[in-house]
């Protein structure tokens, strides 16, 4: 496993304009915690750490680099804004090498299926990441699939995914992925023509009084007697 080292500062825990100030200094506040440790608000710098994501996955594991000594750690949660997506704030979860844990995998599909090139099917996905058991350095940062073989309703389970060293999967061997679907085209039924009385009789405009009396009503003609 590559190591990873991420610089992480101590701060108060403070209010809401505190953290807008660490992200306007390009600090991503955050907290770490674990077990038999007591919980810390951190703050890391956002491109350094950005750039560890974009590079090895979200599942890295990060040694985070503390006065108080350095922390190996999982992101646990990465909180994001809605509109920009910037990091907002971020949970490290302390953990140790020698224990296994279980983690969120994503799926990573290769290729275009067959089903979907040559007979206009669809590829509908049921599942982008799966469960899986294992040493935190075996960790994988995705698992790949690929799907080029695939016809018209034939799919990828848990039970096709690549085998590696020390990994397991946790779900059930038959749970469905990917699959290829068709893709179904209702035509458009004509509008039945009318036949009968109902064709027969034109339109009617009332002239007459309305529900309200003196209402619409057709004005007499000259001369009319009332």
């Amino acid at each position: 496993m590559k190591e990873v080292i991420l610089d992480a500062e101590t701060r108060e825990i403070g209010s809401k304009s505190s953290l807008e100030g660490f992200r306007k200094q390009g600090k991503i506040p955050g907290v770490v915690y674990g077990k038999d440790i007591k919980p810390a608000a951190i703050s890391v710098d956002s491109k350094a750490f950005m750039s560890i994501i974009e590079a090895n996955g979200a599942n890295v594991v990060i040694n985070l680099k503390m006065k108080s000594g350095n922390q190996a750690a999982l992101v646990k949660e990465l909180q994001r804004n809605v509109l920009t997506q910037a990091p907002m704030h971020i949970d490290f979860q302390v953990i140790s090498l020698k224990d296994e844990i279980e983690v969120m995998v994503p799926i990573h599909i290769d290729g275009v299926a067959d089903g979907v090139k040559n007979f206009g099917g669809l590829m509908e996905f049921i599942v982008r990441e799966v469960k899986v058991s294992c040493l935190p350095t075996k960790i994988p940062q995705k698992i790949s699939v690929d799907v080029s073989s695939l016809g018209l309703g034939q799919g990828v389970t848990i039970a096709d995914l690549p085998k590696f060293d020390g990994v397991a999967y946790l779900q059930e061997p038959s749970t469905l992925i990917v699959h290829v679907v068709t893709v179904t085209v209702e035509e458009e039924k004509p509008a039945e023509p009318v036949v009968g009385a109902e064709a027969a009789q034109p339109e009617v405009i009332s002239k007459g009084k309305k529900d309200k009396e003196g209402e619409g009503a057709a004005a007499p003609a000259a001369g009319a007697k009332k």
